[in-house]
């Protein structure tokens, strides 16, 4: 898109009231979905991966799509353009290094950390209103959120206030922790917003409980004085506040392993729980992305072992070889069992608790009632991205610039598994839109 085209566009919607995003490294767009279902007007996003700039191009269709490097200069010339005006910059630049703290490096200097230091460095060329920034919990650790917060404050420019969320505490299925990075210019007047979660992921918890006749169960734990109403929180379909796996993916129990088909035209089931009827709305048409991977039989008797909620650690010993059927697949520790590392192989979902945070492997948890993993649309509902949104690629086949290796499928769960929860993104943008909005319908009026 032209220069000329994107100053028009901008223009035109300058003569609507509703805020403006700007995404950076956007991914499939988990960020830029949750400000959309926030009422905002996505104008742009970018991401180096041609794969998720798919996904992201098919879903914001009225966004510019920015494609390649933001360390080249014609790309970042393109996306300062671009942001010109906006209201809000969004985006979760990878931050490679968090060694600096020991050896006193500042966090931009350390060239790991470049793409990181293109977002800092686009804050200060187009200097929005407000920014969010979201990273690993990691950044967290004792002087590189402090860093990170003086890097973004442009020397007094900004508020800066970060928090550590976790999305099961916003009405998402599974527990992921983030941290956020708010920023709000000065000049408003008024310090960034702060978001208030439910505190569930505090109170409640699964506790393993031995059997008298042998082996282990799973069960759902409330563990604080408030906790009855939390547990009835997430025991309740009709309740939004709290959800649990089973009331984001029952409906989609039916799913063969091994199927092919990756639309399903007709034969699902009523919802049965509010969230999926959330999660439905909106929805016409064929459901996408619900194809499922075959598993090798070893996983398949391994499954059939393994408590919900539990992993290998339940197993019996007949289970807890490394070959069962005698096939050789994967790296062997030389001790004939399972290991360490095969904790998070075999990780069964509870129906009854959100999910584990999900990877960017589809065999990064397993079904509750199926021995199956899941397909990309129930990763999708774990990471509340509503029915619609569905994942894609790129058409071209073959290596392309950004694209990472594993093939088409493997995209998909990566795409969804790298994402931000649209709902934990909607509340930051409905925070963020309570303090700018007023103000920009102050000058417009």
């Amino acid at each position: 898109m032209s220069v000329t085209s994107t100053r028009r566009r901008r223009a035109q919607s300058g003569k609507s009231r509703a805020l403006r995003v700007v995404d950076l490294f956007a991914g499939a767009g988990g960020l830029s979905e949750g400000f959309r279902q926030a009422g905002y007007e996505i104008v742009a996003g970018s991401d180096y991966d041609p794969d998720a700039a798919a996904t992201y191009a098919s879903n914001f269709r009225g966004a510019e799509v920015i494609v390649g490097d933001v360390r080249d200069e014609a790309v970042r010339d393109q996306i300062h353009d671009v942001a010109q005006g906006a209201d809000v910059l969004i985006g979760g630049p990878p931050c490679q290094a968090f060694s600096q703290v020991r050896n006193h490096t500042r966090l931009i200097d350390d060239p790991r950390n470049s793409l990181y230091r293109e977002f800092v460095n686009t804050v200060a060329e187009t200097l929005p209103p407000a920014f969010l920034m979201e990273n690993v919990p990691g950044m967290a650790q004792m002087g590189v959120q402090e860093q990170v917060a003086r890097d973004l404050a442009l020397d007094g420019e900004y508020l800066v206030t970060p928090q550590l969320v976790d999305a099961a505490d916003f009405g998402v299925p599974q527990t992921r922790k983030r941290l956020l990075f708010l920023g709000v210019k000065r000049s408003l007047g008024t310090p960034p917003p702060t978001l208030t979660g439910t505190g569930a992921t505090g109170i409640v918890q699964l506790v393993r409980v031995a059997l008298a006749g042998g082996g282990f169960e799973y069960v759902v734990n409330a563990r604080l004085g408030d906790s009855h109403a939390v547990a009835n929180m997430l025991a309740d379909p009709d309740d939004l506040t709290a959800v649990s796996v089973e009331q984001a993916i029952s409906d989609l129990r039916d799913l063969e392993m091994g199927r092919r088909d990756d639309l399903l035209t007709e034969g699902l089931p009523p919802a049965a729980s509010a969230y999926q009827r959330m999660m439905r709305t909106a929805q016409n048409g064929a459901l996408s992305n619900v194809s499922v991977p075959r598993a090798r039989q070893d996983t398949v008797m391994r499954l059939a072992g393994i408590p919900v909620g539990g992993n290998h650690r339940d197993l019996p010993a007949e289970l807890q070889g490394r070959y069962l059927t005698g096939a050789k697949w994967g790296p062997h520790n030389g001790t004939g069992s399972l290991s360490r590392r095969h904790f998070y192989a075999y990780r069964r979902l509870h129906p009854d608790m959100w999910a584990w945070t999900l990877n960017t492997k589809g065999d990064s948890v397993y079904h509750y009632a199926a021995h199956r993993c899941l397909a990309v649309r129930e990763f999708a509902r774990l990471q509340s991205f509503p029915d619609q949104f569905t994942f894609v690629t790129d058409p071209r086949r073959g290596p392309l610039q950004g694209r990472m290796d594993g093939g088409a499928t493997h995209s998909r769960y990566r795409q969804v598994g790298n994402a931000v929860p649209p709902l934990l993104a909607a509340a930051a943008a409905r925070e963020i839109s309570s303090l700018l909005q007023p103000r920009r319908n102050a000058r417009t009026a």
